[in-house]
């Protein structure tokens, strides 16, 4: 899963308290691959190419305890909802930020072929949707349309920017989905993997800094 693990990241930020930190949420929806592939390429963590990992991922993600373990994921959510929470002063904000991290390890199970622990040792475990693109990718675009659609009539501003936003997420989607997988992995890999979390988390944060919360009804479809 890829952009679907933005949902969270939406509806979290559209239940805030204050004005939408979309930003935020998003670091946080994406916070253990940060994690992932940031230690994959100092080798703490491995993954390798198997065109028979699953249908749609070609891979292997064999050794990820600090990560992707239910225990693993729930130390970097405490440890983001911690410093959301003093960042903000608000520990409902934080609250919700280390929910949204947590949200990765459960939306990993739906797809993943088995290779999630609960602490890192066997048994593993995962659905393995991605070996059923006509669930997966459906399953995907319903999260991601579902939670935008939330946060769109939750909150107010310029329609641009969330639009960019969602097209720029589609876009990344139809690559992950489509163009030619890589033949191994590696350090381009993963940094290629950092700098789309990276796009995508700067231009949440520009939606983020327009918008706000409507008071009344109507769609939020410009600004006042």
């Amino acid at each position: 899963m890829f952009i679907g693990h933005f949902a969270p990241a939406f509806i979290a930020a559209a239940v805030t308290p204050d004005r939408p930190r979309l930003g935020a949420m998003f670091i946080a929806a994406q916070l253990v691959d940060w994690g992932f592939f940031a230690l994959a390429a100092i080798g703490v963590e491995r993954m390798r190419i198997d065109p028979a990992a699953s249908v749609m991922v070609p891979f292997d993600l064999y050794h990820m305890p600090y990560t992707h373990s239910l225990v693993g994921a729930g130390i970097w959510a405490a440890a983001f909802l911690g410093i959301v929470g003093i960042h903000r002063r608000d520990l409902a904000v934080g609250l919700l930020a280390g929910l949204v991290v947590l949200s990765h390890w459960l939306l990993d199970w739906l797809v993943h072929v088995p290779d999630l622990t609960i602490d890192g040792t066997p048994p593993k475990f995962g659905l393995g949707l991605w070996n059923y693109p006509t669930v997966a990718m459906p399953l995907e675009l319903l999260l991601t349309l579902g939670a935008f659609a939330f946060y769109i009539r939750r909150t107010r501003g310029p329609a641009g920017p969330p639009l960019v936003l969602l097209g720029v997420m589609l876009l990344f989607q139809l690559v992950n989905w489509f163009a030619p997988h890589p033949q191994s992995a590696g350090l381009f890999l993963y940094l290629q993997a950092l700098v789309a979390f990276a796009v995508l988390t700067v231009m949440a944060a520009w939606v983020g800094e327009n918008r706000w919360f409507r008071k009344r009804g109507g769609l939020a479809l410009s600004a006042q």
